[in-house]
């Protein structure tokens, strides 16, 4: 039961309950023993729940408490908390408690905030390079296609419930009792839509990993991938074919800005339908917990590359079935973040770069290694970190060479179901490494690798003392 010395809103969780269902209020207020006035007022976060509305949610629908433990209103005041940093917002003094209360009573208003800031800084970086080739004004102050997208993974726990059971069913449909799930994907592929799979060692180094020739059904793969790249492009393959109807009907509920971003979200879905059937739901979330998170053993298990066991325990979030939450990132040399979704409650900087003391930023010194990391935020939350370096290259001495690091991590609290925290001390305080997202909004005043100070605190220059960083911060 969620916590009871704190009012739970929950509006947008229980509509989505209802409008799931096909339900009327006045239905699902019947069914609650409610009156549809107070589930007018719930659903739009004027009433919170009470314990017996509570219970009567699990009572009648096998509502998942879970769900009451980080919602939509979360992650929204996560993100309004850190474009409130901007020094643009420098004179006006929000306080936490009032930024919660927009984004949970507020939630229309407040997204259309976060779009606003986003167009905004579109803006503001387009100028900053004094781009000669502006597009059209609508275009540029659009929202980066890739960035609308991750957004909407992001506010749907980076899960699409009707993809991943479509996946799912396929993956067992498929399964034939034998070992080699490249040859099964072949042959389904074959049998049931003509296609022919060419296994290309021609052109290895060009960096093509797929190519299928529409006219001649030919689906091209690179002979110098590795296996759990070419399984997955083979889901892939079948996820543009067999699910184009699902996947249109996902885009349209999207409503995005752009047909790019449009563009960008089909290659996600597929994406993300090839994932789960190289990694089925039901089976993957058994393994994780049987083989306590390991991610080499996962990946040997499902063929699958250490990469992909780490994206899909981050999309385990199917109610009544959920996993560890935790976050994933892949961040490149430069501290980009190229991939990203938070499961818990550490969210990712948008805009500036993240805590040089992360060490996720060290994995590239140690090539081979899983680094591992207790560390703690500023607002107090423990967690375990994992880190490592990937490599990935075509064949040829001189084709280029890309590093990432993969990031994954969860809660201190889960960490006993996770092997890599076996022989770490969890109690000793000392223990766990002081991290933030950016310097913006990190409040700590002893950090010896800050770049800058906190928006909304002085700073004291001492001319005659100097420290770490030239300025204290009062």
């Amino acid at each position: 039961m969620p916590n009871s010395s704190r009012k739970i809103f929950a509006g947008a969780r229980i509509r989505l309950l209802r409008q799931s269902l096909n339900l009327t209020q006045a239905m699902f207020a019947q069914q609650i023993a409610i009156s549809t006035s107070y589930l007018n007022q719930i659903e739009n976060n004027q009433r919170a729940l009470s314990g017996s509305v509570i219970l009567a949610l699990v009572d009648a629908f096998n509502f998942d408490l879970t769900e009451l433990a980080l919602d939509g209103a979360g992650k929204v005041s996560v993100d309004l908390q850190e474009i409130l940093t901007d020094p643009i917002f420098a004179d006006n003094e929000v306080l936490t408690q009032e930024i919660k209360v927009a984004a949970t009573n507020a939630p229309n208003v407040t997204k259309a905030f976060l779009d606003l800031y986003a167009m905004f800084q579109k803006s503001r970086e387009q100028l900053g390079r004094v781009d000669n080739a502006l597009k059209d004004r609508e275009a540029s102050l659009a929202p980066l296609p890739y960035e609308e997208v991750r957004d909407h993974f992001h506010y749907n726990d980076n899960y699409i419930d009707e993809l991943d059971r479509a996946a799912e069913g396929f993956s067992r449909s498929l399964d034939r009792g034998g070992a080699d799930r490249h040859a099964d994907l072949v042959d389904y592929l074959s049998k049931t839509h003509g296609v022919h799979v060419v296994l290309r060692k021609d052109k290895p180094s060009s960096g093509t990993i797929r190519s299928f020739e529409t006219a001649t059904k030919t689906l091209y793969l690179n002979a110098a991938s590795t296996k759990a790249t070419n399984l997955f492009q083979l889901a892939y393959q079948v996820g543009l074919i067999e699910q184009s109807k699902l996947v249109e009907n996902l885009l349209d509920a999207a409503d995005f800005h752009t047909e790019a971003a449009r563009e960008v979200c089909r290659l996600t879905f597929a994406n993300y339908f090839a994932g789960a059937v190289l990694l089925p739901y039901s089976d993957f979330a058994s393994a994780a917990k049987e083989q306590r998170h390991d991610l080499e053993k996962l990946a040997f298990q499902f063929d699958a590359s250490t990469e992909q066991v780490c994206h899909r325990l981050s999309t385990l979030q199917r109610g009544g079935n959920r996993g560890i939450p935790f976050y994933f990132l892949r961040i490149d040399q430069a501290g980009n973040i190229t991939k990203r979704h938070s499961a818990t409650s550490l969210q990712f900087t948008r805009f500036g770069g993240s805590c040089p003391l992360w060490n996720v930023h060290h994995a590239f010194q140690s090539p081979g290694e899983i680094l591992r990391q207790l560390a703690i935020t500023p607002d107090g939350v423990k967690y375990l970190s994992l880190a490592f370096d990937q490599t990935k290259r075509v064949a040829g001495f001189k084709s280029p060479v890309r590093k990432y690091v993969i990031g994954l991590g969860c809660e201190i609290k889960h960490a006993g179901h996770v092997v890599y925290a076996d022989d770490l001390d969890l109690t000793n305080e000392q223990n766990f490494e002081p991290i933030g997202s950016s310097c913006r909004i990190c409040e700590r005043a002893d950090c010896f690798h800050r770049s800058v100070p906190p928006i909304g605190k002085e700073i004291k220059i001492d001319h005659s003392t100097r420290g770490s960083v030239p300025f204290k911060i009062e």
